[in-house]
């Protein structure tokens, strides 16, 4: 199991990601509750460690955000030790998060739905050792906290930004796994080109995915196969989509090469973090990121967790209202998205957030 500390470059990293992604979660009914003191005010040191999920610390996705909420932890307040073990297919969860809990960690984050039977199955084993997983809920344990996402609402945006600027009024989606914090974003994404054709009397398709069929759509199978997510764009490509959006973790690298190569003819909505940020040698076929704000998620747990406070048993889910999900800044394509479509993305998050346009999902988080 290979272990990392702190690095000058990831704290750079969890800086951008989070002033990209928006500020920490303050107080709100969703976000971990305060807790009066200071983190670890007696000056001891608190141990958060993480396990993350297959594709690495540095897979420009959701390993590499969640680690950096442990980083900019761990650079407000020294006292909090940070480590990380990596994942190399699903057998080492149960191992991985045993070996944690053997090393004396006072909380353990888990990173990925994926592994909720092995939390499920460690805290059942461990009822004084506090955990908390990314991308699930509590499931009830006292132990565990939850640090979900609604990224329908961001993928909804993402939608009706791509309904907006393509070109051959076809765009298309695809994931990395067919599981729930993957399709969420794919469901949000198709209602949001969906609505844009409503308002626009439009007929912009959707490639690789329906929500009408949650057994169907298009998926690499995998989070760290590039020369799958580039085949597969390329093939989206053939049937004349101009705009793809993969949520497939370092797969979705594979977009970006195609977007590349293609001339200026193809660009990408990348996932979880600003793609400018997390795999800059593409940003300039990057129209926008639909964003999932872990960082700030773990960010503040680990803080409230070091103060002692007892957070087992909650959840929190981030939502555009919170900042825990949204669209990123357009960055080179900032003179190519009209005025008018960008004020409308920001009517239909207003609304979104309002409750007058209604966006759900299967996967959602309750």
């Amino acid at each position: 199991m290979k272990r990392s500390l702190q690095t000058a470059a990831l704290v750079g990293v969890a800086a951008l990601t989070l002033a990209a992604c928006g500020s920490k979660s303050g107080p709100s009914s969703s976000a971990p509750p305060s807790s009066s003191g200071s983190p670890s005010a007696s000056g001891a040191a608190f141990k958060a460690c993480m396990v993350l999920d297959i594709g690495g610390v540095d897979d420009h996705s959701f390993n590499q955000t969640s680690w950096a909420g442990m980083v900019a932890a761990n650079t407000a307040n020294p006292n909090i030790m940070i480590s990380h073990v990596d994942s190399n297919s699903q057998n080492d969860y149960a191992p991985n998060l045993e070996a944690e809990h053997n090393a004396g960690c006072k909380t353990i984050i888990a990173v990925g739905g994926l592994m909720a039977d092995a939390v499920k199955a460690a805290a059942m084993k461990h009822p004084d050792q506090q955990y908390a997983e990314v991308d699930n809920s509590s499931q009830g344990l006292p132990n565990v906290y939850g640090i979900q996402y609604n990224t329908a609402q961001g993928g909804f945006l993402g939608g009706y930004l791509a309904a907006g600027m393509t070109k051959t009024g076809k765009v298309a989606t695809y994931g990395g796994l067919n599981i729930p914090p993957v399709t969420i974003y794919m469901d949000g994404f198709y209602d949001g080109v969906q609505y844009y054709n409503t308002k626009h009397g439009t007929h912009v398709q959707v490639l690789g995915w329906a929500t009408t069929n949650q057994k169907g759509g298009t998926f690499a199978n995998s989070f760290t196969d590039q020369a799958k997510g580039k085949s597969i764009t390329q093939a989206f490509v053939a049937q004349g989509a101009d705009i793809v959006f993969p949520v497939a973790g370092g797969t979705g690298l594979g977009s970006g090469a195609a977007a590349q190569a293609s001339g200026g003819k193809l660009s990408v909505i990348w996932v979880d973090v600003d793609g400018c940020i997390s795999a800059a040698n593409y940003c300039p076929v990057f129209l926008s990121s639909v964003t999932k704000n872990l960082a700030g998620g773990v960010s503040a747990y680990v803080t409230q967790a070091a103060t002692g406070a007892q957070l087992g048993g909650k959840s929190y889910i981030g939502t555009l209202a919170n900042q825990g999900t949204g669209i990123s800044p357009f960055h080179d394509f900032a003179p190519k998205v009209p005025s008018a479509l960008q004020t409308e993305l920001n009517t239909v998050k207003a609304g979104i957030i309002g409750g007058t346009i209604p966006v759900s999902s299967p996967s959602q988080p309750k």
